[in-house]
């Protein structure tokens, strides 16, 4: 009989272990995860961004464990030795209609108490020399770290204080009973008296067989990254992002300084035909017939539709995609960039076809699911774990 066991070894589920016994050193705790490693999903197939929280609406739960996060995970990095580069960020607007909604962003990172600094054509070209841009934002506390190298410490951390990690254990069923919890997996059996659903791609299937209606679903949205020539690395020094388009819910197309010296382009967001669809040809008929049959899924595509065709062509023509990343570095060609990995963001959709932009929680009796961690929870996992624990495990 465990006292706690959750379900996922990516970066949300470490770090509510993480939370739990810091809280509780004696804590009797078990992690279990499908995969045979840690990070295996969006863990371990992100962008590798610290995130400042400027994007996100003053008061949010995003916002505030965003802006504590960033430190902490720096802290860590630091604590345990581990790589990190606060390179900064600029956001630059390169048309005139842009202007508006780059002061709005401004605006949003002073409400939300991140330092944050204008910068002028003539300042950014100082900066990014050869960036197109009329204005931009600077965020010097954006940078980046290596997630599944954080996610292998906190690791080692939490077994290293008797936590156990048991891996290819994939939950088939889930039962809540007056004093506890069974899980039972293709291969054991497990009893806790409570267990965290950190399960990511699969949260709110997980979440279905504990018994519970989680009122969303997870709509699998594949980004697909290009590495630039190293060659032409000169091109960029900072984390270059583009005003996001106010009519889209991602961020567009950006350039990235990469842990392993390499710089990153994109992504772009294109529906995958599999929750674990990292490849364009990668396709599960389960997880398909539960988009197509999903009333939210059809009212955001109806929506989104032409924002959504031109990310279609861009997936699928290198011309095409370094045309729109030519927008930020003119000087960009096709030649300079090449296929590299992709993610696939767990995106929580509603039944009327919106977004879930925040964290969402369902409680159970016995159980706790966590159905949606969206950007910036790698960069605030450790605190979204202690959040957990302030929240739902006080007493524990």
């Amino acid at each position: 009989m465990y006292d706690v066991i959750i379900i996922g070894a990516g970066l949300v589920g470490l770090g509510v272990a993480n939370a739990l016994q810091e809280h509780n050193p004696r804590l009797h705790l078990l992690i279990l995860d499908k995969e045979n490693r840690v990070a295996a999903h969006q863990s371990g197939h992100n962008s590798n961004v610290v995130h400042s929280g400027i994007y996100y609406s003053p008061g949010s739960l995003k916002a505030r464990l965003a802006k504590k996060g960033n430190q902490t995970i720096y802290h860590f990095c630091q604590e345990y030795g581990l790589y990190y580069d606060r390179c900064g960020k600029v956001i630059v607007a390169t048309h005139q209609k842009e202007l508006p909604f780059l002061d709005n962003i401004y605006q949003r990172g002073l409400q939300n108490g991140i330092e944050i600094n204008r910068l002028s054509r003539s300042d950014l070209k100082k900066r990014e020399p050869y960036v197109n841009g009329l204005e931009a934002i600077l965020v010097p506390d954006a940078g980046i770290v290596n997630y599944p190298e954080i996610a292998g410490k906190l690791a080692e951390i939490i077994q290293n204080r008797d936590g156990n990690i048991y891996y290819q254990q994939q939950v088939c069923s889930i039962h809540e009973y007056t004093d506890y919890v069974e899980i039972q997996t293709l291969h054991a059996s497990y009893k806790a008296k409570q267990i965290v659903n950190c399960a990511g791609l699969h949260s709110d299937r997980i979440a279905k067989l504990a018994g519970y209606e989680t009122r969303m679903k997870i709509v699998p949205f594949r980004g697909e990254y290009y590495v630039l020539d190293s060659s032409k690395n000169y091109l960029v020094n900072h984390l270059i992002y583009p005003v996001p388009n106010p009519d889209f819910p991602f961020l567009g197309v950006h350039f990235t300084r990469m842990f392993n010296g390499k710089r990153d382009v994109g992504p772009n967001a294109v529906l995958a035909f599999k929750r674990e669809g990292y490849c364009k040809t990668d396709f599960c008929l389960q997880d398909m017939m539960e988009i197509l049959t999903y009333k939210g899924f059809w009212k955001i595509a109806t929506r989104y539709f032409s924002e959504g065709i031109a990310e279609i062509r861009r997936s699928f023509s290198l011309q095409f995609f370094t045309e729109n990343a030519r927008q930020l570095i003119p000087d960009l060609q096709s030649e300079d960039i090449s296929l590299g990995a992709a993610g696939v963001r767990a995106q929580a959709l509603t039944i009327d076809g919106k977004l879930v932009d925040d964290f969402h929680f369902v409680v159970g009796h016995r159980s706790l699911h966590v159905c949606n961690a969206p950007s910036p929870a790698a960069t605030a996992s450790i605190e979204i774990g202690r959040e957990i624990v302030r929240r739902y495990f006080p007493t524990f």
